[in-house]
């Protein structure tokens, strides 16, 4: 029996290209191949059930014996990491799972393409149902169906979860996620949005600076503060504490440090008292030069910022819009009551949530929505604000009941905000956040950016390794829908290096948090050119192929590795994230190991897993790697590794560049401006001359020292057609010459290196 091409049940047997997934399969699972032509390795699994109601759980077979990684929603908002052999390892809300069905972590051998095989499982939304998996203690795989709404309880069944399988789990998951794009038309990948340019700047977020007690004053002193150290961010989020807020007359105050006061609600669309110039609490103003604008205007001009953004939450505040609210009777919002999905009800409990159940929500009549997005946004707009921060999304689960359930809802809402940000921010520039659910994520057609795990928490020790760890895991499912952002830090921690090394590696914007005065300037110079801008990876960070299994959190031995590509090299992260993790008992993070050892890898070109793509023609592997912390350069031939050693909490960078076998017999391999954590993302155009001429043309993006290998000693370097000095390391190969600060911005150096 075949369908999808090689994806079947039989005798009981899940079978994916000939290999045993699940076994002891329920006679009622259906599999069906992808009528869409998408993927030749894929099929839908679906149930055969004449059973209602707004929440069904389906037992599909038995997952036994084979490794998984799994991302599920740990709390309300947020995914984490979890890996396993067994199906009962698998939590209840798990959005993406992929399974290994023949071991690839051998890779090195050469042999990965015919030895390994990968089998990504997809729950999806079907009709006005979502689907996700859990595991049960007979180790069967289980699909969760809900609707949210005791009223919506009649579905289909056919197109609950699609698999796919191959060889390669980068390309099966990306084709993956575009198949289920053609079948839902819902939303959009990746790869087919507009990102917005903040992404390729430097920035500065107001939260952790000044929580909800941000003033007008104090988003120009963050500003001041940076720019007198030399670092100039070119883009600012002013964070929640902007809005007209209240409780209600007989609200209940929400008191914790450095959180919001989840009781108040949208009370006006027009900014509260401390962003009007000599504004009074209790005042409102009518000029509105005199509002948010005049802040704009006077830090844009200041300050040579290219994106202000502000923060808002999904629903207008974290207690909704006040019904009834003067000016804003026209949205019909009514107070309306959460109720959680048992699947996240028995996971992390929160207090945001905790909160708004207790006291309500004001939420916007789904039909006056748009109308309520288009006049918040075009307000904002009118006054110089160019994007939004939008949080808070996926209370929309919670809400479904009366409006058709949480899929339909969610969907209303988030055309609704598309079409506003398309009207008013017509770059694109929305960051979605605490938005981990696939009701927003398969309804996002256009909504580019996304916050990829839980918060950066400094006074948290615990977070610390978690957030780098969940962040790259993450990513392997959120990054084919949007690029995600590795959120704020502080340049100023203990933890700042490590957080600013992954941020790096990770192809996201780059922006803290940082208090006035508070600053590590010579940290953010390995992130922040003079000009402000970046050198942004191209993709998503993610895990590499060997790492994709173990858990380097909580093995004691794992070292969690992350890759990505420039346009000519790849750079490799390296970071010990031993000694902390979610606690599926006490449902939070914890510490399990005060001190956690010194762990040793291997790192390798091949962990690069795209490199061939962006390496020159004809190239036989070998490849020069850099060592960001020991300025070491290490050639490696193809398919050989070296040994890495971290100690608990740090990490290493490494620059992986394809070296180039010239004419004369001369190997060299252009490395980057090796001060920078992502050295090789400097370099913007590589061109190796004809035969008989053996030079080198560069475009080069920045200053600093750079550095490049060459197995001989250069006869010349020209920088803007002027001859440079330079220096040659013999044992190293390693030439180095500086480059200033050029007077444009985005400037690129020429330069030429004859050999």
């Amino acid at each position: 029996m075949t369908v999808g091409a090689g994806i079947c049940v039989s005798d009981g047997r899940l079978m994916v290209l000939g290999n045993c997934i699940l076994h002891d399969v329920y006679d009622n699972i259906v599999v069906a191949p992808d009528s869409g032509g998408g993927l030749a390795n894929g099929a839908f699994i679906g149930v055969a059930s004449d059973q209602m109601g707004c929440r069904r759980v389906f037992p599909v077979g038995k997952l036994e014996g084979l490794r998984f990684m799994c991302v599920f929603r740990f709390k309300m908002w947020w995914m984490t990491q979890r890996m396993g052999n067994c199906g009962q390892d698998i939590p209840f809300e798990t959005q993406f799972l992929i399974v290994e069905a023949r071991d690839g972590s051998h890779f090195d051998e050469g042999s990965e393409q015919q030895s390994s095989l990968y089998a990504v499982f997809l729950p999806l939304l079907e009709g006005n149902f979502r689907a996700v998996l859990q595991g049960n203690e007979r180790n069967e795989i289980e699909i969760c169906l809900e609707s949210g709404d005791p009223a919506v309880d009649k579905f289909e069944g056919n197109h609950l979860v699609f698999v796919a399988a191959g060889p390669d789990p980068f390309d099966v998951i990306t084709n993956a996620v575009k198949t289920v794009e053609k079948h839902l038309q819902t939303f959009s990948h990746r790869e087919r949005k507009k990102m917005p340019d903040m992404l390729n700047w430097f920035g500065w977020c107001t939260w952790d600076a000044f929580y909800t007690d941000v003033t007008s004053e104090s988003v120009k002193e963050g500003l001041e503060s940076l720019e007198k150290g030399g670092i100039r961010p070119k883009f600012v989020i002013i964070d929640d504490g902007w809005q007209s807020v209240a409780m209600d007359p007989n609200g209940t105050e929400f008191k914790a440090d450095n959180a919001a006061n989840f009781a108040n609600r949208l009370t006006h669309i027009k900014e509260n008292h401390k962003f009007q110039k000599n504004g009074k609490e209790g005042y409102g103003i009518e000029n509105p030069d005199q509002g948010l604008r005049h802040l704009v205007t006077d830090i844009k001009e200041k300050h040579a910022l290219k994106y202000v953004y502000v923060w808002h939450a999904i629903t207008g505040y974290w207690g909704g819009v006040k019904p009834g609210a003067t000016e804003m009777e026209h949205y019909e919002s009514k107070l309306t009551y959460p109720v959680q999905s048992p699947g996240v009800e028995s996971n992390e409990p929160d207090e945001a949530l905790n909160s708004i159940i207790r006291t309500g929500l004001g939420l916007v009549n789904p039909e006056k929505v748009f109308n309520f997005y288009d006049e918040l946004h075009s307000y904002l707009a009118s006054a110089g604000i160019d994007g939004v921060k939008v949080d808070v999304q996926n209370i929309l689960e919670t809400l479904g009941a009366g409006h058709g359930g949480r899929v339909k809802l969610a969907r209303k809402y988030h055309q609704a905000l598309e079409a506003s940000i398309a009207r008013n921010f017509p770059n694109n520039d929305v960051i979605s956040c605490m938005s981990h659910n696939t009701d927003g994520l398969y309804s996002a057609k256009r909504t580019a950016v996304i916050r990829a795990s839980d918060d950066f928490w400094p006074r948290d020790p615990a977070s610390h390794t978690i957030h780098i760890a969940s962040v790259a895991f993450n990513t392997v499912f959120l990054g084919e829908f949007m690029q995600p952002d590795w959120d704020m830090f502080h340049s100023l921690h203990p933890m700042a290096e490590y957080h600013g090394a992954a941020r790096a590696v990770g192809g996201c914007a780059i922006y803290v948090s940082d208090k006035p005065g508070h600053h590590d300037f010579n940290l953010l110079r390995k992130l922040v050119l003079p000009d402000g801008s970046l050198l942004r990876a191209k993709l998503p960070g993610r895990p590499t192929r060997d790492c994709l299994f173990n858990d380097p959190a909580r093995d004691g031995k794992s070292l969690l590795k992350i890759w990505n590509i420039n346009d000519f090299t790849g750079v490799v992260g390296i970071f010990n994230c031993q000694g902390a993790g979610w606690c599926k008992v006490g449902k939070t993070n914890l510490i399990h190991d005060e001190q956690p050892g010194t762990i040793t890898g291997l790192v390798r070109a091949k962990d690069v897993d795209y490199l061939p793509k962006v390496a020159h023609e004809g190239w036989n592997g070998d490849a020069i790697i850099y060592c960001h912390l020991g300025g070491e350069v290490v050639y490696l031939p193809n398919n050989t590794s070296i040994p890495i050693t971290v100690k608990a909490r740090e990490y290493e960078v490494f620059t992986v560049v394809p070296v180039k076998d010239m004419w004369n017999g001369v190997k060299f391999a252009p490395i980057g401006l090796i001060k920078m954590f992502n050295s090789g993302g400097a370099i913007k155009d590589l061109r190796y001359e004809s035969e008989q001429s053996a030079s080198v043309s560069l475009k080069i993006r920045g200053c600093g020292l750079f550095g490049a290998y060459s197995s001989s000693r250069p006869k010349r370097i020209t920088v803007d057609s002027e001859e440079a000095d330079f220096e040659y390391e013999e044992a190293s190969s390693l030439v180095t010459f500086s480059l200033g600060v050029p007077e444009e911005e985005l400037y690129l150096w020429s330069i030429g290196i004859d050999i």
